[in-house]
């Protein structure tokens, strides 16, 4: 089979691999479309980071060149020992990842926190190929949903928003704020208003709000990337960005008793008034990843659920062929859909079937 394979930061080649078999509990998935992200867009331009390229994965026992692809959905082609609920041909949407089921973090809900976690494309070889093995306990059937290969692709990051509201502690009533309208937050910010909650989301970039206003939001705000805005109220804030000013407008809406959830990743300190946490009786979490078994699900209908096309978030899926031009793309800040979308199954660009 044809594949995208990472050998070091900047490279990245298209060759012929073996097809993979699936090993207990496993999928051998015919790859139909995958959808890239911020972190593959991070291991092309300055990794490794995540990727095991120059030392063995602890886990996965994978060393050197890697496939990526976290984010993806395919057909069951063959089954592993000891897979059950599946058949052949079957569409699945796959997160990708393993837990061990046994740790202190699996055996009480919390498998994003695996002491053992790992997933495809970022631990070992995934889907940015013909073919891709992944664990079964980490796909859904989507057939009985009716949607597509191409909206079944992005089950994995509105995972990760179901995830984060689960962090938040929605229950549907609450005044929601979402920083940053990109992949994540546009998702968020879907789930929030299907949940019933109002939200308010502010990005610096117009055409990212009208496609939020789409995606329910109630109030949409452009904002300058450099400065914090005031004025917002929320009982709930989603900082998606993990930029500093992002940061401190969460913190600012903040009404007495809410919660904040940090998704982005923050990479520089800042200073905090830790005595209005308190007496302001706030709460400041962090999510990261999903707990595939409750999250993947309900991300699946949640895509099922919304009555227009995901088409204003990944309205193309481009060939294999082009991952580079689209990870140089991503990584240079260029603008272009919020989801990028990549078929091994395509030869040139096609509009995405939602």
């Amino acid at each position: 089979m044809q594949a995208a394979v990472l050998h070091a930061a900047r490279d990245l080649r298209l060759e012929e691999v073996n097809v993979p078999r699936p090993g207990p509990g496993e999928l051998l998935l015919e790859v139909e479309t995958v959808g890239v992200c911020g972190t593959d867009a991070s291991e092309y331009d300055h990794g490794p980071i995540l990727f095991p390229l120059e030392r063995r994965h602890p886990v996965t026992g994978h060393a050197g060149p890697l496939i990526p692809g976290h984010e993806l959905s395919g057909r069951v082609v063959r089954m592993g020992p000891g897979v059950e609920g599946f058949t052949e041909g079957d569409l699945v949407a796959s997160a990708g990842s393993a837990s061990c089921g046994e740790c202190r973090f699996c055996v009480t809900g919390r498998s994003s926190r695996c002491d053992r976690y790992w997933a495809v494309g970022l631990h070992r070889d995934g889907a940015l190929a013909g073919y891709c093995t992944v664990p079964a306990a980490a796909c859904v059937s989507v057939g009985p949903l009716g949607i597509t290969s191409d909206a079944a692709a992005l089950a994995q990051p509105m995972a990760i928003a179901v995830h984060a509201l689960r962090r938040g502690g929605i229950t549907g009533a609450e005044e929601v704020l979402v920083i940053g309208a990109g992949g994540i937050g546009s998702f968020v910010t879907y789930a929030a208003a299907a949940a019933g909650c109002a939200v308010t989301t502010v990005d610096l970039d117009p055409d990212r709000l009208v496609t939020a206003a789409a995606l329910g939001a109630t109030t949409t705000t452009l904002v300058d990337p450099d400065a914090a805005v005031d004025g917002l109220e929320a009982e709930v804030v989603f900082e998606i960005t993990g930029s500093v000013a992002g940061l401190r407008t969460g913190l600012g809406a903040l009404v007495p008793c809410g919660r904040l959830v940090a998704v982005g990743f923050q990479r520089t300190s800042i200073e905090l008034d830790l005595a209005a946490l308190t007496t302001n009786e706030l709460e400041w979490v962090g999510s990261n990843g999903i707990d595939t078994a409750i999250d993947l699900p309900e991300a699946a209908r949640l895509l099922a659920g919304r009555a227009t096309p995901w088409t204003d978030v990944a309205p193309t899926v481009l060939p294999l062929g082009e991952v580079e031009m689209a990870l140089k793309r991503m990584t240079a800040g260029a603008k272009g859909p919020i989801k990028t979308l990549i078929s091994p199954r395509v030869q040139r660009s096609r509009p995405a079937l939602m």
